[in-house]
């Protein structure tokens, strides 16, 4: 999770930890110093979780000097709380991280009960994770292994187990277990993005960027090492300087300047600086390697032009024409295009050449709903609007028009995946599947 020093420079003391219920009653608790009274705790819960405003609370509250840093999964809240400098962003992902233990050990649907049933399991795990209220160790393979000691039958199993153990503890890989055994060896990557659009009414992009994410889940044996690359350009101009030739695939397809990206903690960083090679030992199952960021040469999924002509003060007509702008290869799904009518909007007429489309009063807009929408494909809509005449004369503010939309097989930015090797001591071959989807952030069209 963090290293030692790091760990203990950058976080500070933790001086307590707190799983409270809706009703801010502590379900169970740790206290590691004796600087936050358990008073002072219940206060807290009292005072804040309990509070018919939790949903628009800040996730920091200070009660009697001390600071309570807290986050909700589903009908319980986890807390720590201190009275020295504490870093929140690190404190928040030991929260995260936290939430992850339990859902490794009691399942993804935990709650109280499963909570309270089982208190000395979650007691373990507080003496592992903090120690006088540092973070210790929160990697789940390893935890489940130190934990799980007491069940080994023999002597001889049990100083294996506590040999491997230490192992772990004392070496950089402690994301992963020895001794994984795979009858298949496969790897499957999802290079996912969502695009961001703000469009002026006359077609120019105020904004528009990407913002992506590698997902891998490994099913490896051993302890591989992993080769990872995308068409990032510096590293195609670094492997050009190095003298080696450009692949058919890298020539048919551009190359793509990453904005800025962070990585998974098992990826050497020192050869990421030096070589732009993405060299990691992958941890077992499904994790998420890297986050990037795409400004530059964004390809629009959708192109849409609307058009609004007001005919008198109580009628107006809207058209939207929506274009896919990727290939005729792919197509896109559940797109929905939600466009905004007056609030003294009466009554509406409909047309349109595909898709479902209805009138939603509370939202004050068009709902178009198109299930499967082909690469290349157009499609159109018309609405006559009747207006009701109204004492005031407000003028419509004119919200933009929102898309939301998956496409399957295309990345607005360009990137794909160039190759993923897999080394092992053992030589065996690795099964590869990639799998591309865009879909929509904040893709907007003012009118």
């Amino acid at each position: 999770f963090f290293s030692s020093a790091a760990r203990r420079c950058r976080l500070r003391m933790i001086s307590g930890f707190l799983i409270l219920n809706l009703k801010g009653e502590i379900v169970i608790h740790r206290f590691y110093r004796d600087d936050v009274s358990k008073q002072v705790a219940e206060a807290f819960g009292g005072k804040v979780i309990a509070s018919k405003e939790t949903g628009s609370q800040p996730p920091i509250k200070i009660i009697e000097g001390a600071s309570f840093l807290y986050v909700r999964h589903k009908n319980l809240y986890f807390a720590v709380t201190t009275r020295s400098n504490l870093n929140p962003s690190l404190a928040f992902e030991f929260l995260f991280q936290w939430v992850r233990i339990l859902k490794s050990y009691l399942g993804a649907e935990f709650d109280e009960d499963t909570v309270r049933n089982s208190m000395t399991l979650i007691y373990e795990l507080f003496d592992e994770t903090l120690d006088f209220g540092y973070p210790q160790q929160t990697a789940i393979d390893l935890l489940q292994i130190y934990i799980n000691l007491g069940s080994a039958k023999s002597l001889g199993v049990e100083k294996k187990v506590a040999g491997g153990l230490t192992a772990q503890l004392t070496g950089i890989v402690d994301w992963r277990r020895e001794g994984l055994r795979y009858r298949k060896n496969e790897v499957y990557i999802d290079v996912l993005e969502s695009v961001n659009l703000l469009m002026g009414p006359n077609g120019n992009i105020l904004r528009n960027e990407c913002a992506g994410q590698v997902v891998m889940k490994t099913q490896l044996s051993g302890m591989p090492e992993c080769k990872f690359a995308l068409n990032d350009k510096l590293h195609i101009e670094k492997e050009s300087q190095d003298g080696r030739p450009a692949s058919a695939e890298d020539k048919k397809r551009r190359a793509v300047e990453i904005d800025d990206c962070t990585f998974h903690r098992c990826v050497r960083l020192g050869k990421f600086d030096a070589e732009r090679t993405i060299t990691f030992v992958p941890p077992d199952g499904e994790f998420e390697l890297m986050r990037y960021r795409v400004t530059d040469n964004i390809k629009l999924p959708f192109r849409l032009i609307p058009v609004i002509l007001e005919e008198s003060k109580n009628k107006l007509t809207i058209s939207v024409k929506v274009t896919a702008q990727f290939g005729n290869s792919v197509h896109a799904s559940n797109v929905v295009v939600k466009i905004p009518v007056p609030p003294n909007t009466a009554r509406t007429k409909i047309n349109t050449t595909h898709g479902r489309s209805k009138f939603e009063p509370d939202q004050k807009a068009i709902v178009w709903r198109i299930k499967r929408f082909p690469g290349g494909g157009e499609f159109t809509i018309q609405i006559d609007v009747d207006l009701m005449q109204t004492t005031r004369a407000k003028i419509w503010s004119r919200p933009p028009i929102s898309m939301d939309f998956n496409v399957s097989g295309f990345t607005s930015s360009g990137v794909y995946v160039r190759y993923l090797r897999v080394y092992d001591k053992s030589g065996y071959h690795a099964n590869r599947w990639v799998r591309y989807m865009t879909r929509a952030g904040q893709y907007q069209v003012r009118i």
